[in-house]
């Protein structure tokens, strides 16, 4: 999925469209959905409108992680379930090396002081696996530590790119039950696998990690994907949260749009929602990212 390089800000717009079929009525349901970019310093939602067929009224709140997501529930009977989420984004261009210009030059052992460590242990602990697994994730981790001397930029640069350059993106090969292991050993999966992973062996080295749920412009035409993308933001000392993009082989640019942070997949998931009903369940996605007519020329 190579994706453009950027040149001072960009508008975006993004049209996400998520429909839902059911075998037979579901008679009552709810649902929370992360579908609103992120409004901060570098990126702005300068319009977004979210359209529920049923039509329902909707609980907008920002979430524990300081998400904007929306409730609803819809008490009638329905077999298909309709979600379009159309924004309009400001993107700063900011220069994503920027930050490795600074005059620190981090290096392992990381050290936290108390209040860092308990404000950040929600996103420093790595996923329950089999001891021998992670041990075998956080060898691998230290291979990259000793190779870059114990540099922690130059580390953080080597697994981004081994990442990309060795692992194998292959739609449908994985699930959300995957683990950062199965995708370790296989050396393939999907965006959530390879930030999935990188995130765990982040942790494991001691370094805060979170999961980010977004959108990508490819440059592609048309431009389209199947679904969100996903990548990881690290907190690095003195500095802050900086996003990588392993599947890319890249930083968090211009051409990232965030929607949700979390501690994983579930807490940033565009949408989950509870069926009263033993219905099965059919969900197709179409979502399309293009540069907005108001970009200057």
């Amino acid at each position: 999925m190579p994706i453009p390089s950027t040149i001072g800000s960009r508008h975006l717009t993004v049209k996400h469209t998520t429909r839902f079929g059911y075998s037979q009525p579901i008679q009552h349901s709810k649902h929370c959905v992360h579908l609103r970019p992120i409004n901060d310093v570098h990126q702005s939602v300068l319009n977004y409108r979210l359209q529920i067929v049923p039509a329902v009224p909707i609980i907008e709140f920002e979430d524990v992680f300081g998400n904007s997501a929306s409730r609803f529930e819809i008490s009638q009977p329905y077999t298909e379930l309709t979600l379009t989420a159309e924004s309009t984004i400001a993107l700063s261009g900011a220069d994503p090396f920027a930050f490795t210009r600074a005059p620190i030059r981090p290096s392992f052992p990381l050290v936290w002081m108390p209040w860092e460590h308990m404000m950040l242990f929600p996103y420093l602990a790595p996923v329950e696996l089999p001891e021998t697994q992670l041990r075998e994730l956080y060898d691998y981790a230290m291979s990259f530590v000793e190779h870059n001397n114990r540099d922690l930029m130059e580390t953080l640069f080597a697994i981004n790119l081994t990442l990309f350059r060795e692992y194998k993106y292959v739609p449908g090969s994985t699930g959300l039950e995957t683990t950062p292991y199965q995708v370790f050993t296989s050396k393939r999966g999907v965006c959530q696998d390879f930030a999935n992973l990188f995130i765990c062996m982040a942790r494991l080295l001691g370094i805060p990690a979170r999961y980010v749920c977004g959108y990508v412009y490819t440059g592609a035409s048309p431009a389209r994907s199947d679904a969100s993308h996903a990548w990881l933001r690290l907190y690095i000392p003195e500095v802050g949260w900086k996003g990588f993009d392993p599947t890319n082989g890249v930083l968090e640019s211009a051409n990232h749009i965030r929607v949700a942070y979390g501690r994983h997949y579930r807490d940033a998931a565009p949408t989950s929602g509870t069926l009263y009903s033993s219905a099965r369940e059919s969900m197709n996605i179409d979502v399309r990212v293009v540069e907005s007519a108001m970009n200057q020329s």
